[in-house]
């Protein structure tokens, strides 16, 4: 239970990048929590991509940019550089989380306990799931396979989201389902994806504002970081 609730939600975005900013100021707007999860060794980095025939920004932000900007939510670990981590060995594996987690950790001012699998796909294994557990000071990891579910999960190192926003009409389906949802039992509404796909027009601002006003101001929901409702 959540502060005597049932029903809880969380954001997650991956990266760490400029359009952060624009999302943070919307989730601020309704009341709602996210957890962040950036790359302290490509603080700086001034990127780009093609998407939807436009070319995206993909900046990331200053190490003295981070504490302020992501204050009120949550600062996780994405690796160092963006790592494939099943394709490492175990000790580079523990190298990219655990620094990352320390150098966030010294950042932001509190220890940094979340983290999410970088790189798409099937971006990680029961190995790499084994050597966080035993060597970093990760609680829990994300992946990006999604459950289009709300039930609890006991291995908090292979966790798996809910929904993956850009899939809209699905995102928006369980979000209605989930405040419809009566329940005697704790269940979850876990949302993942990228900020600057709002951007790319993978799907709108408007949209992530409307399922942001959507999901708010439920007297039945708690809305927390990552690390508020998964280590609750």
């Amino acid at each position: 239970m959540w502060n005597g609730k049932l029903k809880a939600v969380t954001f997650s975005f991956d990266d760490g990048v400029l359009q952060d900013k624009r999302a943070i100021a919307i989730l601020n707007k309704y009341g709602l929590k996210a957890t962040f999860n950036l790359n302290s060794s490509l603080f700086g980095l001034k990127d780009q991509y093609e998407a939807n025939e436009k070319t995206i920004r993909r900046d990331k932000f200053l190490p003295t940019e981070i504490k302020g900007l992501y204050d009120g939510h949550e600062v996780a670990v994405h690796t160092l550089t963006h790592a494939f981590l099943p394709h490492l060995a175990d000790e580079t594996v523990t190298w990219q989380v655990e620094q990352d987690r320390k150098t966030l950790s010294k950042i932001v001012g509190y220890e940094v306990v979340g983290m999410a699998y970088p790189c798409g796909g099937v971006n990680f294994d029961d190995r790499v799931a084994s050597v966080i557990k035993n060597t970093t000071g990760v609680k829990y990891a994300r992946t990006t396979v999604c459950t289009h579910n709300f039930d609890l999960q006991t291995d908090l190192l292979k966790f798996n989201p809910t929904t993956y926003y850009v899939d809209v009409e699905k995102t928006f389906d369980l979000a209605r389902k989930f405040i419809d949802l009566k329940t005697d039992v704790p269940q979850i509404l876990y949302i993942w994806g990228h900020t600057y796909e709002m951007d790319a027009g993978i799907i709108s601002w408007e949209k992530f504002e409307k399922l942001c006003q959507l999901i708010s101001g439920k007297d039945d929901i708690f809305y927390g970081t990552n690390a508020q409702v998964l280590l609750k």
